[in-house]
Protein backbone atom coordinates (compact mmCIF):
# COMPACT_ATOMS: atom_id res chain seq x y z
CA UNK A 1 0.00 0.00 0.00
CA UNK A 2 1.21 3.46 -1.10
CA UNK A 3 0.14 6.45 0.00
CA UNK A 4 -0.07 9.58 -2.62
CA UNK A 5 -0.93 13.46 -2.02
CA UNK A 6 -2.37 15.14 -4.89
CA UNK A 7 -4.44 18.34 -5.69
CA UNK A 8 -6.70 18.78 -8.17
CA UNK A 9 -9.07 21.56 -9.43
CA UNK A 10 -12.75 22.37 -8.41
CA UNK A 11 -14.85 25.55 -9.66
CA UNK A 12 -11.08 27.28 -10.14
CA UNK A 13 -10.53 26.49 -6.95
CA UNK A 14 -7.51 23.95 -5.74
CA UNK A 15 -8.58 20.67 -3.29
CA UNK A 16 -6.08 18.71 -1.21
CA UNK A 17 -6.45 15.04 -0.96
CA UNK A 18 -5.08 11.82 -0.27
CA UNK A 19 -4.94 8.28 -2.75
CA UNK A 20 -3.95 5.25 -0.51
CA UNK A 21 -3.25 2.35 -3.60
CA UNK A 22 -4.06 -0.68 -3.88
CA UNK A 23 -4.74 -2.80 -7.19
CA UNK A 24 -8.36 -3.37 -7.30
CA UNK A 25 -10.72 -1.79 -9.87
CA UNK A 26 -13.16 -1.17 -7.47
CA UNK A 27 -12.26 2.12 -5.03
CA UNK A 28 -13.46 3.78 -2.03
CA UNK A 29 -14.04 7.73 -1.89
CA UNK A 30 -14.21 9.17 1.70
CA UNK A 31 -15.93 12.73 2.17
CA UNK A 32 -15.81 14.11 5.38
CA UNK A 33 -18.49 15.93 7.51
CA UNK A 34 -18.63 19.25 8.90
CA UNK A 35 -15.30 21.46 9.01
CA UNK A 36 -13.49 17.92 9.33
CA UNK A 37 -10.12 17.70 7.38
CA UNK A 38 -9.50 14.92 5.47
CA UNK A 39 -7.98 12.46 8.22
CA UNK A 40 -11.17 12.46 9.87
CA UNK A 41 -12.37 12.84 13.54
CA UNK A 42 -9.53 11.58 15.74
CA UNK A 43 -7.85 10.74 12.46
CA UNK A 44 -10.58 7.97 11.80
CA UNK A 45 -10.75 8.47 8.40
CA UNK A 46 -6.91 7.95 7.62
CA UNK A 47 -6.90 4.66 9.92
CA UNK A 48 -9.60 3.47 7.28
CA UNK A 49 -8.09 4.29 4.73
CA UNK A 50 -5.18 2.36 5.36
CA UNK A 51 -7.10 -0.57 6.71
CA UNK A 52 -9.35 -0.77 3.55
CA UNK A 53 -6.37 -0.69 1.24
CA UNK A 54 -4.37 -3.16 2.88
CA UNK A 55 -7.18 -5.41 2.12
CA UNK A 56 -6.97 -4.47 -1.87
CA UNK A 57 -9.17 -1.43 -2.64
CA UNK A 58 -7.64 1.87 -3.35
CA UNK A 59 -9.33 5.18 -1.62
CA UNK A 60 -9.44 8.40 -2.13
CA UNK A 61 -9.92 11.38 0.85
CA UNK A 62 -9.75 14.88 0.20
CA UNK A 63 -10.85 18.59 1.69
CA UNK A 64 -13.60 20.28 0.33
CA UNK A 65 -13.19 23.87 -0.18
CA UNK A 66 -12.15 26.25 2.50
CA UNK A 67 -11.05 23.24 4.91
CA UNK A 68 -7.81 22.30 5.76
CA UNK A 69 -5.80 22.33 2.70
CA UNK A 70 -8.01 23.41 0.23
CA UNK A 71 -8.46 27.00 -1.14
CA UNK A 72 -11.96 28.71 -1.72
CA UNK A 73 -15.05 29.93 0.40
CA UNK A 74 -16.42 26.95 3.02
CA UNK A 75 -20.41 26.67 1.66
CA UNK A 76 -20.70 24.06 4.40
CA UNK A 77 -21.93 20.36 3.08
CA UNK A 78 -25.31 21.44 1.40
CA UNK A 79 -23.06 22.79 -1.73
CA UNK A 80 -20.23 20.12 -1.90
CA UNK A 81 -21.83 18.66 -4.81
CA UNK A 82 -19.09 19.50 -7.02
CA UNK A 83 -16.08 19.02 -4.51
CA UNK A 84 -17.47 15.54 -4.80
CA UNK A 85 -17.74 15.48 -8.28
CA UNK A 86 -14.21 17.03 -8.96
CA UNK A 87 -12.60 14.10 -6.61
CA UNK A 88 -14.47 11.77 -8.40
CA UNK A 89 -12.81 12.61 -11.29
CA UNK A 90 -9.63 13.08 -9.72
CA UNK A 91 -9.62 9.76 -8.45
CA UNK A 92 -10.48 8.10 -12.23
CA UNK A 93 -7.82 9.97 -13.59
CA UNK A 94 -4.99 9.03 -10.70
CA UNK A 95 -6.05 5.71 -10.71
CA UNK A 96 -6.90 4.70 -14.14
CA UNK A 97 -7.77 1.58 -13.96
CA UNK A 98 -10.64 2.12 -11.59
CA UNK A 99 -13.95 1.02 -12.55
CA UNK A 100 -16.44 1.44 -9.80
CA UNK A 101 -16.60 3.95 -6.62
CA UNK A 102 -18.01 3.61 -3.13
CA UNK A 103 -18.66 6.55 -1.60
CA UNK A 104 -18.40 6.89 2.26
CA UNK A 105 -19.82 9.50 4.29
CA UNK A 106 -21.27 10.57 7.81
CA UNK A 107 -23.42 12.73 9.47
CA UNK A 108 -23.66 15.32 6.99
CA UNK A 109 -21.17 13.93 4.57
CA UNK A 110 -23.77 11.59 4.44
CA UNK A 111 -26.73 13.94 3.50
CA UNK A 112 -24.23 15.51 1.08
CA UNK A 113 -24.41 12.69 -1.08
CA UNK A 114 -27.96 11.87 -0.53
CA UNK A 115 -28.61 15.47 -1.91
CA UNK A 116 -26.35 15.69 -5.06
CA UNK A 117 -27.81 11.86 -5.71
CA UNK A 118 -24.50 9.82 -5.33
CA UNK A 119 -22.90 12.20 -7.54
CA UNK A 120 -21.67 9.47 -9.92
CA UNK A 121 -20.31 6.98 -7.53
CA UNK A 122 -21.79 3.06 -8.30
CA UNK A 123 -22.64 2.48 -4.24
CA UNK A 124 -22.72 4.44 -1.19
CA UNK A 125 -22.47 3.60 2.40
CA UNK A 126 -24.32 6.53 4.40
CA UNK A 127 -23.88 7.21 8.25
CA UNK A 128 -25.85 8.43 10.53
CA UNK A 129 -27.34 11.14 8.07
CA UNK A 130 -27.72 14.69 9.52
CA UNK A 131 -31.77 16.07 8.99
CA UNK A 132 -31.47 18.76 11.33
CA UNK A 133 -32.23 22.53 9.98
CA UNK A 134 -29.56 24.92 9.71
CA UNK A 135 -28.91 27.24 12.90
CA UNK A 136 -28.24 30.95 12.79
CA UNK A 137 -24.94 32.05 12.59
CA UNK A 138 -24.26 32.70 16.81
CA UNK A 139 -23.62 35.33 18.51
CA UNK A 140 -19.23 36.27 18.46
CA UNK A 141 -17.72 34.07 20.88
CA UNK A 142 -20.67 32.33 22.42
CA UNK A 143 -21.07 28.52 21.60
CA UNK A 144 -23.11 27.78 18.90
CA UNK A 145 -27.02 26.40 20.11
CA UNK A 146 -27.38 22.40 20.24
CA UNK A 147 -29.58 21.12 17.77
CA UNK A 148 -33.07 20.57 19.41
CA UNK A 149 -33.67 16.33 19.18
CA UNK A 150 -37.71 15.45 17.73
CA UNK A 151 -39.37 13.77 20.56
CA UNK A 152 -39.49 10.58 18.97
CA UNK A 153 -35.47 10.36 19.06
CA UNK A 154 -35.51 11.61 22.87
CA UNK A 155 -38.06 8.77 23.64
CA UNK A 156 -35.87 6.17 22.10
CA UNK A 157 -33.04 7.96 24.22
CA UNK A 158 -34.91 7.25 27.80
CA UNK A 159 -36.10 3.96 26.46
CA UNK A 160 -32.88 2.79 26.19
CA UNK A 161 -31.52 4.09 29.27
CA UNK A 162 -34.69 2.39 30.82
CA UNK A 163 -32.60 -1.23 30.34
CA UNK A 164 -29.17 0.89 31.86
CA UNK A 165 -28.50 -0.27 35.58
CA UNK A 166 -25.67 2.16 35.62
CA UNK A 167 -28.35 5.14 34.66
CA UNK A 168 -30.47 4.08 37.59
CA UNK A 169 -27.22 4.45 39.81
CA UNK A 170 -27.15 7.69 38.91
CA UNK A 171 -30.80 8.99 39.41
CA UNK A 172 -30.80 7.35 42.47
CA UNK A 173 -27.62 8.39 43.78
CA UNK A 174 -29.03 12.62 42.65
CA UNK A 175 -25.99 12.75 39.91
CA UNK A 176 -29.25 13.68 37.39
CA UNK A 177 -30.57 16.77 37.70
CA UNK A 178 -34.16 16.12 38.55
CA UNK A 179 -35.15 19.20 37.01
CA UNK A 180 -33.64 18.58 33.47
CA UNK A 181 -34.55 15.18 33.70
CA UNK A 182 -38.43 16.75 34.20
CA UNK A 183 -37.88 19.01 31.13
CA UNK A 184 -36.34 16.01 28.93
CA UNK A 185 -39.76 14.28 29.95
CA UNK A 186 -41.85 17.08 28.99
CA UNK A 187 -40.17 17.06 24.92
CA UNK A 188 -40.70 13.56 25.14
CA UNK A 189 -44.33 13.41 25.11
CA UNK A 190 -44.65 16.16 22.55
CA UNK A 191 -45.98 15.35 19.16
CA UNK A 192 -43.39 14.77 16.42
CA UNK A 193 -43.20 17.89 13.89
CA UNK A 194 -43.19 16.92 10.12
CA UNK A 195 -39.69 16.61 8.71
CA UNK A 196 -37.48 19.00 8.11
CA UNK A 197 -37.07 20.45 4.57
CA UNK A 198 -33.22 18.93 4.59
CA UNK A 199 -35.03 15.31 5.77
CA UNK A 200 -37.39 15.89 2.36
CA UNK A 201 -34.57 16.67 0.43
CA UNK A 202 -32.23 13.98 1.67
CA UNK A 203 -34.42 11.29 1.06
CA UNK A 204 -35.99 12.74 -2.61
CA UNK A 205 -31.96 13.10 -3.35
CA UNK A 206 -31.57 9.01 -2.11
CA UNK A 207 -34.48 8.21 -4.05
CA UNK A 208 -32.60 9.60 -7.64
CA UNK A 209 -29.31 7.16 -7.20
CA UNK A 210 -29.95 3.73 -8.99
CA UNK A 211 -26.80 2.24 -7.43
CA UNK A 212 -26.80 -0.11 -3.87
CA UNK A 213 -27.03 2.43 -0.72
CA UNK A 214 -26.43 0.85 2.89
CA UNK A 215 -27.82 3.32 5.61
CA UNK A 216 -25.50 2.58 9.35
CA UNK A 217 -27.37 3.78 12.31
CA UNK A 218 -25.08 3.92 15.38
CA UNK A 219 -27.24 3.00 18.14
CA UNK A 220 -26.48 5.70 20.93
CA UNK A 221 -26.11 8.38 18.44
CA UNK A 222 -28.73 11.12 18.43
CA UNK A 223 -28.14 12.41 14.70
CA UNK A 224 -28.82 8.77 13.80
CA UNK A 225 -32.00 8.95 16.03
CA UNK A 226 -33.31 12.27 14.58
CA UNK A 227 -32.72 10.81 11.37
CA UNK A 228 -35.07 7.41 11.73
CA UNK A 229 -37.62 9.79 13.51
CA UNK A 230 -38.84 10.29 9.86
CA UNK A 231 -37.44 7.19 7.73
CA UNK A 232 -39.37 3.97 6.76
CA UNK A 233 -37.77 1.44 9.72
CA UNK A 234 -38.41 -1.16 7.63
CA UNK A 235 -36.08 0.12 5.11
CA UNK A 236 -33.76 -2.67 4.14
CA UNK A 237 -31.00 -1.22 3.70
CA UNK A 238 -30.56 0.42 7.06
CA UNK A 239 -28.03 -1.24 9.19
CA UNK A 240 -27.86 -0.91 13.22
CA UNK A 241 -24.41 -0.62 14.95
CA UNK A 242 -25.03 -1.89 18.67
CA UNK A 243 -23.13 0.15 21.31
CA UNK A 244 -21.89 2.79 18.50
CA UNK A 245 -20.77 5.98 19.27
CA UNK A 246 -21.42 9.02 16.44
CA UNK A 247 -18.19 8.19 14.93
CA UNK A 248 -17.75 4.58 15.86
CA UNK A 249 -14.65 5.55 17.55
CA UNK A 250 -15.44 2.04 19.85
CA UNK A 251 -13.19 -1.04 18.96
CA UNK A 252 -16.48 -3.44 17.97
CA UNK A 253 -17.73 -0.46 16.12
CA UNK A 254 -14.70 0.46 13.79
CA UNK A 255 -14.44 -2.95 13.05
CA UNK A 256 -18.26 -3.49 12.12
CA UNK A 257 -18.09 0.17 10.13
CA UNK A 258 -14.78 -1.42 8.34
CA UNK A 259 -16.75 -4.24 7.56
CA UNK A 260 -19.81 -2.77 6.09
CA UNK A 261 -17.79 -0.70 3.79
CA UNK A 262 -15.54 -4.00 2.85
CA UNK A 263 -19.06 -5.68 2.37
CA UNK A 264 -19.88 -2.71 -0.36
CA UNK A 265 -17.15 -2.46 -1.81
CA UNK A 266 -16.56 -6.42 -2.89
CA UNK A 267 -20.11 -6.34 -3.79
CA UNK A 268 -19.18 -4.19 -7.10
CA UNK A 269 -16.28 -6.06 -7.68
Amino acid sequence: MTRRHITFACAGETLAGTIDMAAATTGLLIVTGGNELRSGPFGSHAELATKIATTGFPVLRFDRRGVGDSSGRNATFADCGEDIAAALLAFRAQVPKLKRVVAFGNCDAASALMLAGGQGCDALVLANPWTFEPEPEPEPDLPAPEPEMPPAAIRAHYLRRLTDLSAWKRLLSGKIEVGKLAGSIAAAVKSDPPPSTLAQQIAAGLARFEGSAAILIAEHDRTAQAFLTHWDKADGRLRKCPGAGHSFVEPQARIWLQGQILAALRGLS
